[in-house]
């Protein structure tokens, strides 16, 4: 249906969050905001502790579960080690099947192909299914650019479309919002980008999901073209998959004439043999269930039986770069479970948003440095959000050594900054440093702090301080130094004995 049959709908709604992951402020300051949000909090910690307990039930019932985790990360790693030859391998299986196979260096190149393949089919709209490399391209925005609307047919991808937000979580977008938060803008902004929801909705969870299938149902019916991302390709029968839990991205894979396909090239496995480890692995960590509703997998075209013109978009986009570090390319292993970020102290309390990124959490947090390089205050901020406990590596089913590699990367941050202008960290350590190298200087340091403290007789904690010991303060309650040091103690109250 030509946009002029469809007058009465809105240009693509997602169009206002284009400035979604650029401009965002550093971590600290936006986790601050979200940390006063009681609500958010809330519905955070309901959702991770949910869905914390199910994974935890599933995974006690398989024995052998480190074992597991164990050949899932060697698998990875000697696939990485060999990307070249597995991706070349993928592409000559993919073409053999009738599939078209792209390259793209970098976003803006993906983006491109994306589009003009999309307008060389001559429609103005195309369906979604769930894809983390298309969000991380910006790739929505990039079609409305060029006039087309891109409907994300994922639920929680849609609460996120239709109220102009911003996904918060990598397995569940919309976590952040609440069931009476749903209902308002499904009865808000539905008619504004098809069919209408109910005038008598509610916010039971049935009835949110009874809405959207009737929405998304015209969508799917008239949709001739679909992009979607895929879980893991299989090199050696040029197969994709995709795993879902909603039965809509099957929709979007089968119905339409053509389906586009955006795949990171970390996403690429061997064998079928590999992929069994991983489908044993991901619905476990992701959704806590021992499989996951919907398995979907094409290989190239089937003749008269779903999309007759098959692409698919190898993407890197960094990944090439990350891959060249020995240290950092273990976050390659990444398989988008989000089981570190729903056992992560720092995301449960500040959300995805102050992330910045596509990619929230822990591994976000190593991730998204590596893929942008370290040039931004937000990037550059990434590695210390955490508060290194290790609960994610413990979580992560292909072991991501997830505390080492921020470390690492928080080297790189100071490394980066030695020939700059120095921080008020340094600073503050250089003088630290001149202070303690001499004895008489800090007897006479220790001499004048508990001076002061005697002053503040029947105080408990300093407040505020100046800048720049405000950036330290502001989150937590100084003490009142001590009236007295150890050794004026020990003069005081041992006078006369050894």
């Amino acid at each position: 249906m030509s946009r002029s049959h469809r007058t009465s709908e809105p240009a693509n709604p997602v169009g206002s969050t284009t400035a979604t992951f650029v401009g965002m402020p550093s971590f600290p300051h936006a986790a601050a905001d979200a940390v006063g949000n009681s609500q958010l909090r809330r519905n955070l910690r309901h959702a991770t502790h949910t869905i914390r307990g199910k994974r935890a039930e599933v995974v006690a019932e398989v024995p052998d579960w480190e074992a597991l985790r164990a050949r899932a990360a060697a698998i990875k790693d000697a696939t990485l080690a060999r990307l070249d030859e597995h991706l070349m391998t993928l592409e000559d299986r993919l073409t053999a099947a009738g599939a078209h196979v792209h390259w793209a260096r970098d976003a803006e190149e993906a983006c491109r192909i994306v589009t003009d393949l999309v307008q060389q089919t001559g429609v103005d709209e195309v369906v979604k299914v769930k894809s983390m490399a298309t969000q991380e391209i910006e790739l929505n925005e990039a079609l409305a650019a060029a006039g087309v609307a891109a409907w994300e047919t994922d639920l929680a991808e849609l609460i996120v479309q239709l109220g102009d937000d911003r996904p918060s979580h990598i397995l569940v977008p919309a976590i952040h919002k609440g069931r009476s938060e749903i209902r308002q803008i499904f009865s808000e902004r539905m008619a504004q980008a098809g069919r209408a929801a109910p005038a008598d909705l509610t916010d039971e969870p049935a009835a949110l999901a009874e809405a959207a299938r009737v929405h998304l149902r015209e969508k799917f019916l008239r949709a001739r073209v679909a992009v979607s991302g895929a879980n893991f390709a299989v090199a050696d029968t040029g197969t994709l998959i995709v795993l879902e839990s909603e039965g809509n991205g099957r929709m979007c894979l089968t119905l339409p004439q053509t389906l586009i396909s955006v795949v990171g090239i970390e996403k690429v496995v061997p064998t079928w043999e590999d992929l069994d480890v991983f489908l044993q692995l991901l619905p476990r960590s992701s959704t806590g269930e021992r499989m996951n509703p919907y398995t979907s997998m094409w290989t190239g075209v089937a003749e008269d039986d779903g999309p007759q013109d098959v692409h698919v978009v190898l993407v890197d986009n960094g990944r090439t770069t990350v891959l060249e570090d020995p240290v950092g390319r273990e976050a390659l292993r990444c398989i988008r479970c989000s089981a570190c970020l729903n056992v992560c102290p720092v995301y449960e309390r500040a959300g995805g948003h102050a992330y910045g990124s596509v990619y929230p959490g822990p591994i976000g947090a190593v991730l998204t440095p590596q893929l942008r390089g370290i040039t931004g205050a937000l990037e550059k901020s990434l590695p210390y959000a955490s508060s290194l406990c290790g609960a994610c590596f413990d979580a992560c089913p292909v072991r991501i050594d997830i505390p080492r590699l921020l470390v690492h990367l928080r080297t790189r941050v100071v490394d980066e900054g030695r020939s700059g202008r120095p921080s008020a960290e340094s600073v503050a350590m250089r003088s630290a440093e001149w202070l303690f190298s001499d004895a008489r200087r800090l007897t006479r340091a220790q001499q004048g702090v508990t001076t002061a403290a005697r002053a503040l007789r029947g105080r408990t904690s300093l407040g505020a301080l100046p800048w720049p010991m405000s950036a330290w303060s502001s989150a937590r309650d100084v003490p009142v130094p001590p009236q007295e040091t150890f050794r004026q103690w020990w003069a005081r109250t041992h006078e006369g004995r050894a």
